[in-house]
């Protein structure tokens, strides 16, 4: 009510614009009662993000004919919620129709209490009078720059309380005071006499009167101003200090996920440290195995040199049966070969010497006959009782002797 009053005053003598100092109280008061307990918006996650009252204004007063929700919602310059409020309030005055929007969005009681919380002033008896203090804006002719520093919503909106505290007394009430005050004075002392000193005493009496109630008017003032100061020093220091208790909270609940986040780091790093132990002695492990195989499969299986030696001689005797070409050279050359045979085995796997003997002699049993021709060769070829028996059988001029054919195998007789 006293903004409105002091913007009407303040409009007789000039223009209200953007840069008065009235209007910017009442666009903030305003904008205060609009935003007073306003709900927040629940997002699909569950948390309630905050919002303008713009958000109210745009849903409640599109039923207002020829209103200017769509023009402000098109405007380039304006782009947050709370500047295209103040964008509204602004045109709304152009128009002369902010009563009417604000009567049409206080009448749609479903969608005021859609967006506001239980104790909200649009939702009280005040609001009903808010309307009716907005109408005597009309006759006032406003002019604003939608382009301004005014719209920008990124501080808030701040109500200047100084013109309303402070209170002047003109001199012509002052004057007006003393008439009647005078007047009241002298209706007491009607049947007097000029005569008398009285009336001078009684003039004196209440020039001291009036100077007293004044001090004391004057006291009174400031003892509530000073009053109303100290509540509103007591209600920020309050504020100051739940704000205080509400950071050392926070900074408790950073330091303690601080923690936690270390003590998870540590418990990570010492989890992969032994999943890396873990993983050489694996590796270490697979490796021994790979080498304990290998050596167990050499050891099991003879040479290759050994077993190629002794197919050789295989092949050589089976070439020599199929061409039926066992003269008494082929039985001498049959005892070079088994001296070399066992010769080769000794010199490449002294260990396994007797197991590629017996292996070369099977594959000899395996490939002959039981023919009169190879009766000399049932025993082995290297043995002393096979060679004496394949002796027997041959002329004594044909074969060499054992001694000759041990020492020497490369030699053959001419």
């Amino acid at each position: 009510r006293f903004s409105v009053k002091t913007l009407i005053d303040r409009s007789c003598f000039e223009t209200i614009d953007d840069t008065s100092p009235e209007f910017n109280n009442f666009a903030a008061i305003l904008e205060q009662i609009l935003s007073h307990r306003l709900k927040g918006q629940i997002t699909w996650f569950g948390y309630e993000s905050p919002r303008s009252f713009w958000d109210y204004i745009r849903v409640a007063c599109r039923k207002v004919s020829h209103n200017c929700i769509c023009s402000i919602e098109n405007m380039e310059n304006v782009g947050s919620s709370r500047a295209k409020g103040r964008a509204w309030i602004r045109v709304a005055l152009m128009e002369k129709h902010l009563s009417e929007y604000i009567s049409t969005a206080l009448r749609d009681f479903k969608t005021t209490r859609r967006f506001y919380e239980d104790g909200a002033i649009v939702l009280g008896e005040e609001a009903n009078m808010l309307a009716g203090m907005l109408l005597g804006l009309n006759a006032i002719d406003f002019s604003f720059c939608l382009k301004g520093e005014g719209l920008d919503g990124s501080y808030p909106a701040v109500i200047d309380y100084t013109p309303y505290l402070k209170f002047t007394q003109s001199s012509d009430s002052i004057s007006s005071d003393e008439e009647e005050l005078r007047t009241l004075g002298s209706s007491g002392s009607e049947g007097s006499t000029p005569e008398n000193i009285g009336p001078p005493f009684i003039t004196d009496e209440n020039s001291w009167y009036n100077k007293c109630k004044r001090v004391e008017q004057k006291y009174r003032l400031a003892l509530e101003q000073k009053g109303y100061l100290e509540e509103l020093v007591r209600l920020r220091e309050n504020q100051l200090s739940e704000s205080i208790s509400q950071n050392k909270l926070l900074l408790q609940r950073i330091e303690d996920m601080d923690l936690a986040h270390k003590m998870e780091k540590e418990q990570l790093e010492y989890i992969i440290v032994e999943l890396q132990d873990q993983l050489t002695v694996l590796k270490n492990n697979d490796l021994r195995s790979r080498q304990e195989l290998t050596t167990h499969l050499t050891n099991q299986w003879p040479s290759p040199g050994a077993l190629d030696v002794n197919a050789v001689a295989l092949d050589t005797l089976l070439y020599r049966k199929h061409n039926q070409q066992w003269d008494e050279k082929s039985f001498q050359s049959l005892d070079q070969l088994s001296a070399e045979v066992s010769l080769s085995q000794s010199s490449l796997d002294p260990g396994h010497s007797q197991d590629g003997k017996q292996d070369g002699i099977n594959l000899l049993n395996e490939g002959k006959e039981d023919t009169p021709s190879l009766l000399g060769l049932c025993g082995s070829l290297t043995s002393v009782a096979s060679y004496k028996s394949l002796t027997s059988l041959k002329s004594s001029e044909y074969l060499a002797s054992p001694t000759t054919e041990m020492t020497s195998p490369g030699l053959t007789p001419s």
